[in-house]
């Protein structure tokens, strides 16, 4: 298993993807989960990764996010026409 939560969110620009980031690591900390995070994309502002091992939090700028469309990609395969949940 990957992650036990995994989070996706946008921003609307550079600045606010990384101001969401650093806020989110912040409170991380603060409540005990963020001390071992590791962090990934953070000087780009366009899609910044932070695992903190039970949780995976994405979050990207709307043009990325549409690009990598990375919800595609971790849902749930569809059998005789029904979604698995």
């Amino acid at each position: 298993m990957i992650a036990d939560h995994m989070v996706i969110a946008s921003g609307r620009s550079h600045r606010h993807v990384t101001a969401v980031a650093d806020q989110l690591l912040r409170s991380l900390k603060e409540s005990g989960h963020g001390h071992n995070a590791r962090v990934e994309g953070l000087s780009s502002g366009d899609w910044v990764l932070i695992d903190t091992g039970d949780i995976i939090i994405h979050i990207f700028r709307p043009e990325v996010r549409e690009f990598y469309n990375i919800e595609k990609m971790w849902q749930a395969p569809e059998l005789d026409g029904e979604t698995v949940h």
